[in-house]
């Protein structure tokens, strides 16, 4: 079952503290929220939230929360690709490749990736 999907502020936060986990929120908030101007409190929620949707674990360490992640960003951010596909482009990814196509802005490392994963594709059909 998938995990329902994040926000572009809280991908970025599941990605800070994939980087400085365990932290606590005010850990978070003075080393991830004060850049973007969110006050505490508004870290709290969203981790909370994360917490909520099983991004985000918490221990309880000398009477503060220490938060860690319990998914790394690649899946939060595969969720987040396969609800706009399903969603937003009514389950085809052709769309999304026609977009890559026209965008021209491919770097030879993406485009070697997305080469990888056209013959990986290719190999699971021929397989079935």
């Amino acid at each position: 079952m998938s995990r329902p999907t994040i926000g572009d502020q809280e991908l970025a936060l599941l990605h800070y503290l994939a980087e400085h986990e365990p932290a606590s929120v005010g850990e978070v908030a003075a080393g991830f929220g004060e850049a973007r101007g969110l006050a505490r409190s508004t870290v709290l929620t969203m981790m909370e939230r994360l917490r909520g949707k099983g991004y985000l674990k918490r221990r309880q360490a000398r009477g503060v929360y220490r938060y860690s992640t319990a998914t790394g960003p690649a899946e939060a951010m595969r969720s987040a690709v396969g609800s706009f596909v399903e969603k937003t482009l009514s389950g085809s990814v052709s769309p999304f490749v026609a977009y890559l196509s026209e965008r021209a802005e491919v770097s030879d490392a993406e485009l070697a990736e997305l080469e990888s994963l056209v013959a990986q594709l290719q190999s699971q059909r021929k397989e079935r």
